[in-house]
């Protein structure tokens, strides 16, 4: 299979620990989505919530055909090898004017994951500016071990616990993750990042997927589960997903249920609170 990435670009992702814009659907297939997206949107009262924000992908079909799309596994592949599994996916999503942001902080701190091989794929649906409330990053920090994190569980803070790295980051380093729709970015499980409101008069939302390799294990809590969207897995540490037949369906939903209360487990555990998962603000809940 032709590679999608550059080595020069593979080299920058290994030095940087993000590597943007790389290219993914054209104008079509994501005003496609995006319409999709604002039905289920609508349909859950004008956002979605935490649960249904846990793992869209195995309540919508359109977003299990997304996760497994070439334009982002084979980026991916590039960069972690051929054996994947998706283990997470959710929503960033910040109305015009929105006063909600993220903090600075490592994805890695609380999902409980064997090894830092991890890669979030960022999709652009609508742009993503510095106006907008883009992802910011510092570069390198992927290279430092897990760093020491807070809980602030504020209200307008898009992560799980309201995370923020407990050490001072250097503003002036940041670089913007400025996408158009239909971009990606890819970023290290361990790369300190975050974003501030949005402050333009459109939306700006993004679909963070999560890949591992299939040899990466969970070692919290309860048997966690992953979607097998290439190669083969020969190692089984993770309950297989199954393909949503239509959106919502019955026994989607029954699976997807019992998988929200696994990972909710694993992602509060230690915590002194947790957030309600029925609530309207539209959340990744693996942050």
């Amino acid at each position: 299979m032709a590679r999608k990435l550059t080595d020069a670009q593979v080299a920058a992702y290994r030095r940087d620990g993000y590597l943007f814009p790389v290219p993914a659907f054209d104008t079509d297939h994501v005003t496609a989505s995006r319409q999709r997206l604002a039905a289920i949107m609508t349909a859950e009262g004008g956002a979605l919530t935490r649960r249904t924000n846990q793992k869209p992908h195995l309540l919508f079909p359109w977003l299990a055909d997304m996760i497994r799309d070439a334009a982002i596994v084979d980026a991916v592949e590039d960069i972690l090898g051929p054996d994947l599994l998706v283990w997470g996916s959710g929503f960033f999503h910040k109305p015009a004017r929105d006063p909600a942001f993220v903090s600075w902080h490592q994805d890695s701190t609380y999902w409980g994951l064997s090894s830092p091989d991890v890669v979030t794929a960022w999709v652009a649906f609508t742009p993503s500016t510095p106006l907008s409330g883009c992802m910011q990053v510092a570069p390198g920090t992927h290279l430092a071990d897990q760093m020491p994190h807070r809980d602030t569980f504020a209200g307008d803070n898009l992560l799980t616990r309201g995370q923020e790295i407990a050490v001072t980051v250097d503003r002036s380093k940041a670089v913007d993750i400025v996408l158009q729709p239909g971009e990606m970015s890819l970023h290290h499980v361990r790369l300190v990042h975050g974003s501030e409101p949005n402050r333009a008069d459109h939306p700006r939302t993004g679909y963070a997927i999560r890949y591992i390799p299939t040899y990466v294990r969970q070692t919290v809590g309860e048997r966690d589960s992953a979607t097998l969207v290439r190669g083969v897995d020969r190692y089984g540490h993770f309950e297989a997903e199954p393909r949503p037949r239509a959106d919502f369906d019955p026994e989607a939903l029954a699976f997807h249920a019992r998988m929200v209360e696994r990972t909710t487990g694993i992602l509060y555990t230690g915590a002194s609170q947790r957030r309600d998962l029925g609530d309207g603000r539209s959340l990744a809940g693996r942050g």
